[in-house]
């Protein structure tokens, strides 16, 4: 729900894919697919932080 944790999300995935395309340069596919696992993973928690917005949004609106 943080912009610090959006931020860290963001950076995990940019990192993912430039380990991707390292290994895909270097012909190292374990690297290549680490790479893809840490953007898998940082879609997941900045989905998560859309979710944490979204509840909070809604909560927010049945206060009024």
């Amino acid at each position: 729900m943080g912009l610090d944790d959006k931020i860290k999300n963001t950076v995990d995935k940019v990192t993912g894919a430039a380990k991707e395309k390292y290994g895909d340069a270097t012909g190292d596919d374990e690297k290549k697919a680490e790479g893809q696992v840490d953007q898998s993973k940082a879609d997941l928690k900045q989905s998560g932080e859309h979710i944490k917005d979204a509840a909070s949004d809604a909560k927010d609106a049945f206060k009024n």
